[in-house]
């Protein structure tokens, strides 16, 4: 009876050790550019989820100025904006593409109907899309079709109107079960909307006010949405709020993402949780640094860890590979994305490796 006992907890041991043997699978990993610097579009790369290195690049599809990059919850369509305001008239738009392996196939594309669209967020049933516009201060929401394609006649939602002493900027825009959430980082506000009747209006606590001047930008949920943390941009703050029982947002905490000797001009673009929710990061650009928090189970609060520099001149977005074991940052002056591999108990990076590629801007991996 013995010998069965560690016969079995022996094959046990045998097959757990293969098992976690085995290496990682590769990833694709799509590249965001702007293209007056030598880049012609969106770029593909095989990413090795073991060595964390980039092979295999590709043109995956040629178009102007794709600065961010969403793949849809099914991994079957990437969404890219075209960051222009002449695309029909003084627009920007939206292309729609379908997976093919590292390459992409056009569906079709549409016109924002504001200019310089600069982010896209796609619901989780995958049948909205908003695009947010920065210099055109508006949203407009996209109905997705079976296939992918996006449908005509967007709603346009125009935040210029409900400020008339700032000037909208509308930035990240993110669907959850609550509806729309959108930063505008010139009216220093997130704003919400609920789906009512096939349009998004605003929601019972229509906005998240945040101080004169902070820009919030960026922003994603911990904890199943009990905390929301905001990256701000101009005044280089990353703020946590909290999840009431009635669904609205108060803020916790709000910390500096700055060095205390820092000297200069700096602006925070993009921010990240690991998948455990243990660590945040954010980008800054000016003091070229990711800076690394700790986030506290119990209460959602964040702690500094520390921060690292980028290896190059303006950090726009980043991002975690599927495994969470490495870092990547798109660094649009220097012309370099760079591989950082994370220490998943303490959070910190180290350098890896780098390559070049012209004003890359956005990193979207396929999972």
């Amino acid at each position: 009876m013995k010998l069965c006992f560690f016969i079995t907890l022996f094959s046990l041991l045998i097959f757990s050790s293969c098992k976690t043997n085995e290496p990682l699978k590769n990833s694709i990993l799509f590249v965001g550019t702007y293209t007056e610097n030598g880049s012609e579009g969106i770029y593909s790369y095989t990413f090795n989820a073991t060595t964390g290195e980039l092979s295999n690049k590709i043109l995956a599809a040629p178009m102007g100025n794709p600065s961010f990059l969403e793949i849809s919850p099914n991994k079957k369509y990437l969404y890219a904006v075209e960051e222009t305001d002449r695309y029909e008239g003084s627009s920007g738009g939206v292309a729609a593409f379908s997976i093919e392996g590292a390459s992409l196939k056009a569906i079709n594309s549409d016109a924002t109907l504001g200019a310089h669209p600069c982010h896209i967020g796609i619901s989780e049933d995958g049948h909205y899309l908003a695009a947010s516009s920065y210099s055109g201060g508006s949203v407009s929401i996209f109905k997705l079709g079976n296939g992918g394609e996006l449908m005509s006649d967007p709603q346009f939602i125009d935040h210029k109107v409900l400020d008339t002493t700032k000037t909208s900027h509308a930035h990240a825009a993110k669907f959850t079960k609550d509806g729309l959430f959108v930063a505008d980082l010139g009216l220093d506000a997130l704003k919400r909307y609920t789906l009512e009747e096939d349009n998004f209006v605003p929601s019972d606590q229509p906005t998240l006010d945040l101080p004169l001047k902070a820009g919030p930008r960026h922003f994603t949920f911990g904890q199943d949405g009990k905390y929301l943390y905001v990256i701000n941009e101009l005044n280089s703050t990353l703020t946590v709020f909290q999840r009431d029982a009635d669904g609205t947002y108060t803020e916790l905490q709000t910390q500096t993402t700055l060095a205390p000797d820092f000297e200069g001009d700096s602006y925070c673009a993009d921010i990240h949780l690991s998948k455990d929710g243990k660590f945040l990061y954010g980008s800054n650009r000016g003091e070229n640094t990711i800076v690394i928090f700790k986030v506290n189970q119990d209460n959602g609060k964040i702690s500094l860890v520390g921060r690292e520099s980028i290896k190059g001149d303006w950090p726009r977005n980043f991002g975690l590979d599927p495994s969470g074991n490495f870092l990547l940052v798109a660094n649009q002056k220097s012309n370099n994305i760079v591989v950082f591999k994370r220490d998943a108990e303490q959070g910190t990076l180290s350098f890896l490796n780098e390559l070049e590629l012209p004003s890359p801007v956005c990193l979207e991996f396929l999972e």
